[in-house]
């Protein structure tokens, strides 16, 4: 592990309970899983401030694809990793993960700040407001969990243990007015002493990439990493002009989510090996070379090259998740249309393209629809034709139109599967989630979410933990669906340790 970095003034009122708890390491045979206490507990806070803030950030009005995020909860993702060092004492891990943190939102201040409403109802992000400027750390412990009870092949997510890794459950982000815009918790596993990092942001100030920026900026601070190695986030918000439009909420009310938080839902996570991947994605071109789709597909969106019309392993993937969770719903009517939902990342795609290291959002949502016959009928290739045609055609008009028909309608996005009908992809395996998030006592073993903005339907894409091109999705289903894709072999037969 790297040295410890001296907590400081900005760091306050830590609990005397981590000042009393004993080194990390395996307990003698403690386990009280079936006790009435919870098996994660909370027990200190603290209030951790930024680090040397620029003030020159000021106020952020939040843009044209900030403000749609208003209505969604707040992102919430974190790591396992596995034991500290033998003598790392949970005082002195506490203190060097608030330490670290206080100088990264030193170079991300506007993450300690607060959603200000003004007179013209625009709303902006406040992050220099003296006292405001404050995040908070939860310590938290499992006494008697192991990494084993969160991490079980071929079973389901044990969601009533993954989502209390996570503080401000269920927070909309509007709600940032009133509570911080990030929050974390580390959780110490007594059983293994293996530890979780958890983050917690408010999706109308970040997008996925911006929120692994901070993270591997937070944790490159922890293992102490040198300062030219730090990113500086780009906070400039006139990639889309300036926009006038303004979200307006009755009675100072926000928004609340778009979709059913309480519905049944199973959750799971599914891994396709590299091989799986690269195999998924010959058969989808091969399928389209046969019937001349891509060709067409590329000569209208002007784009003749090979490289512009080869069907990517990502929308490979993806068409073969839309397929197999459409049979999988089996009361669809044949000719009943279905949509396959996901977000992508505008950085690049802007002419002139904006800095990769745009902190915000940054991100479009665009959507492919093929009915229940068309996808029973017609092989994966075709499926990942229309997704490819679907991100191929969003370029720099598509985006700016879309602004604009925003700006001419303003709204909260509609996150959500009312027909039934509905998937929408979310996160990136592109993401840097493991590599560069090592806190200075090695690679994590494994990325796990809180139950922010699932619903059925709902999938999220991880790069595989060995880094070789493997991808995990994270698959959150109604239970009679999830049952039917399980027993599925022509979803299983890719899918690397298929579940019972």
């Amino acid at each position: 592990m790297a040295p410890q970095i001296p907590a400081d003034a900005v760091v306050e009122s830590a609990s005397a309970v981590a000042a009393a708890a004993p080194a990390i390491a395996p307990p003698n045979g403690m386990g009280c899983k079936d006790a009435l206490a919870p098996a994660i507990t909370v027990v200190s806070k603290q209030t951790v401030r930024p680090s040397g803030a620029s003030a020159a950030v000021g106020d952020l009005r939040l843009s044209v694809s900030d403000m749609p995020m208003l209505s969604c909860h707040y992102i919430q993702k974190g790591l396992f990793f596995p034991p500290p060092p033998p003598g790392v004492t949970m005082p002195s891990l506490v203190s060097t993960l608030a330490a670290a943190l206080s100088r990264a939102l030193g170079v991300f201040p506007v993450l300690a700040g607060r959603l200000v409403t003004l007179d013209d109802d625009s709303i902006v992000i406040r992050s220099n407001g003296g006292g405001d400027a404050a995040v908070e750390f939860h310590h938290a412990v499992a006494p008697g969990l192991s990494l084993g009870d969160f991490l079980v092949p071929g079973a389901d997510v044990p969601t009533r243990l993954t989502n209390a890794l996570f503080p401000m459950d269920r927070t909309v982000s509007y709600g940032g007015h009133a509570r911080p815009l990030t929050s974390f918790q580390l959780t110490v596993l007594g059983g293994d002493g293996a530890v979780f990092v958890g983050l917690v942001a408010n999706h109308a100030v970040v997008d996925g990439t911006s929120f692994w920026h901070f993270f591997n900026t937070w944790a490159g601070l922890c293992r102490g990493a040198p300062p030219q190695d730090i990113r500086e986030p780009d906070f400039r918000r006139d990639f889309f002009g300036d926009s006038t439009a303004v979200l307006r909420f009755s009675g100072g009310v926000g928004p609340a989510v778009t979709f059913d938080a309480d519905a049944p839902l199973r959750e799971r996570i599914v891994h396709f090996s590299a091989a799986a991947i690269r195999e998924l994605k010959a058969t989808a071109n091969n399928g389209q070379k046969r019937t001349g789709q891509l060709q067409e597909d590329s000569e209208i969106n002007g784009k003749a090259t090979h490289d512009a019309w080869e069907i990517s392993s990502f929308q490979s993937l993806c068409a073969h998740i839309w397929r197999a969770v459409t049979r999988a719903r089996r009361t669809l009517a044949s000719d009943k249309a279905t949509t396959f939902r996901m977000a992508v990342n505008c950085r690049h795609r802007l002419r002139p393209a904006i800095s990769p290291v745009y902190f915000g959002n940054a991100i479009q949502s665009v959507a492919t629809t093929a009915t229940v016959a068309e996808l029973a009928t017609n092989d994966l290739g075709w499926a990942a034709g229309k997704l490819h045609a679907t991100v191929a055609a969003h370029g720099d008009g598509a985006i700016r139109r879309a602004a604009a028909e925003w700006e001419a309608a303003p709204r909260c996005f509609p996150l959500g599967n009312p027909d039934g009908a509905a998937l929408t992809m979310g996160s990136s395996p592109r993401f840097p989630m493991y590599d560069g998030n090592d806190f200075g006592w090695g690679r994590a073993l494994a990325v796990r979410s809180g139950r922010a903005n699932k619903f059925d339907g709902k999938m999220s894409a991880f790069p595989g933990q060995a880094g070789d091109g493997s991808v995990d999705v994270e698959v959150c289903l109604a239970p009679d669906t999830m049952a039917c894709l399980l027993r599925d072999e022509e979803f299983l037969q890719y899918v690397s340790s298929p579940a019972p």
